[in-house]
């Protein structure tokens, strides 16, 4: 079993920030890759950004410039700096964890999700 507990969101005016945080637990032998994904009403779940074990991120372009997603590898933990947040960014944001067992079992999981309401 794997835990993925997130934290951070919140209520924040337009032009604001915040800083999201996920942290994995369980029978984790090694992580591939995090991100971060979200989700509005009557929309699609959409990425975000994501980071592999090596460092490597990708962006959404919507969010190009203004996030920042990094990693504690040590503590199994990602985070995503959420800077000059718009009312479109307002969305359920879910992390999301791919990686494997000791035992080589596959495992691909989803945070609860953390509300992020941007203000106008």
């Amino acid at each position: 079993q794997v835990q993925l507990v997130e934290s951070g969101g919140g209520l924040v005016q337009a032009g604001g920030s915040l800083r999201l945080s996920c942290a994995a637990s369980g029978s984790i032998f090694s992580i591939n890759a995090m991100g971060w994904y979200r989700q509005a009403p009557g929309k699609q779940r959409e990425l975000v950004a994501g980071i592999t074990s090596g460092g490597t991120t990708n962006y959404a372009d919507s969010v190009k410039g203004r996030f920042t997603i990094s990693r504690d590898n040590a503590k199994n933990t990602v985070y995503l700096q959420m800077s000059s947040l718009k009312p479109e960014d307002t969305a359920v944001y879910y992390c999301n964890l791919d990686g494997y067992t000791r035992r080589g079992t596959g495992l691909y999981y989803w945070g609860q999700g953390t509300q992020v309401t941007v203000s106008s």
